[in-house]
């Protein structure tokens, strides 16, 4: 079985190859337990392949949201049995339209170059913020409609990219299609990335967790849920392997409310800051250059779903080994540290 991951260097395409390296130390192991595993990789930049997990991968450099890339696609994917999409830009968040380019127009070109060149399984990362705004009180299964958060980028396109995959799904019922909508992926290797994408070289990230402070602002709406990346990297292995189709949630326990963030932040007191006034600050602050979230994030923390996660358990057999407040505490460990993946052009350290 050949897989082809795109957006392979990334904080979930990291882990993803390395799950799959697992699957193929495995086979290797007991050659009897299924068909040989293969590892192909799209990236815009090859990373260092001296360094696992990305030794023995074949790699395309390919930017798939360009004009271009039609042929480099097609030939990348010929011989393919699944494809894990997984390409997705949060930045640059002022260029809605370069960040629209890879999201959506380069999801429709992987999803038609899977079909010309006769792929059989596509499964693709969607997200918790595909969903149309809810409540926290009531758990929400895959049925939740995907209309997303009109006021948050990353959400729109996220909607965007479930309607290109139902139109998918429709045209090519011979192509098993799965979507997995995780919550907020964490790991420490991850730490420098995210810093820099979401908090940027103003904000000092070494006191994160580790001062004690006094008191700490959070909304009463800001109930989330968060997952390890290896955690849902075995998720997506679970669907390649089982060629399962459809939709899975995928989130770790508990869900983060204002008090478990609160503790791992080690405040001594919280208080329930209204959105509008935190989206009023991280406005002001995304727009002076202060730091880098833009207040679409606060939206979709406020009114996105808390997933039911029931049919990846059920079906795919997967359950999270971190909880979720273990997720968070290794990205705030990553994020103090720096930490990255020195062969990533994507996860790199701080100190490089």
């Amino acid at each position: 079985m050949r897989i082809m991951v795109t957006g392979a260097t990334g904080n979930v395409g990291t882990a993803v190859l390395s799950r799959l390296q697992q699957a193929v130390r495995e086979q290797q192991q007991s050659p009897q337990s299924g068909d040989p595993v293969s590892i192909a990789g799209i990236a815009r930049t090859v990373p260092d392949t001296s360094l696992e997990p990305y030794d023995g991968v074949d790699w395309h450099a390919i930017d798939i949201g360009a004009d271009d890339s039609r042929d480099a696609l097609d030939a990348a994917l010929t011989g393919v049995d699944a494809v894990v999409h997984l390409a997705w830009a949060i930045q640059p968040n002022r260029d809605e339209a370069a960040m629209h380019r890879t999201n959506v127009t380069g999801t429709a070109n992987v999803l038609r170059a899977a079909a010309a060149a006769g792929v059989r399984h596509v499964v693709c990362a969607s997200s918790v913020g595909a969903y149309s705004p809810s409540d926290k009180g009531t758990r929400r299964d895959e049925s939740w409609p995907t209309g997303g958060i009109d006021s948050s980028h990353y959400s729109r396109h996220k909607a965007e990219q479930e309607g290109l995959l139902d139109a998918f799904e429709h045209d090519h019922p011979e192509i098993r299609v799965a979507r997995l909508r995780p919550g907020l992926i964490f790991q420490d290797q991850a730490g420098s990335e995210i810093g820099r994408y979401f908090l940027g070289p103003l904000v000092p990230k070494v006191i994160l967790g580790r001062i004690p402070l006094p008191i700490v602002p959070i909304p009463d709406a800001f109930v989330f849920q968060a997952v390890h990346a290896s955690d849902v990297a075995d998720a997506y292995w679970r669907v390649v392997e089982q060629r399962a189709a459809g939709a899975f949630n995928v989130a770790a326990e508990p869900e983060l409310t204002p008090e478990r963030v609160a503790d791992l932040l080690g405040a001594r007191r919280i208080i329930g800051m209204p959105v509008r006034l935190l989206r009023w600050i991280v406005g002001g602050s995304w727009a002076l250059g202060l730091q880098r979230t833009d207040p679409g994030w606060i939206d979709m923390a406020a009114q996105c779903p808390v997933m039911d996660t029931a049919r990846a358990r059920n079906e795919l057999g997967w359950e999270a080994r971190s909880s979720s407040r273990e997720a968070m505490g290794a990205v705030l460990a990553g994020l103090r540290s720096g930490r990255g993946h020195t062969g990533s052009p994507k996860l790199y350290p701080r100190s490089e």
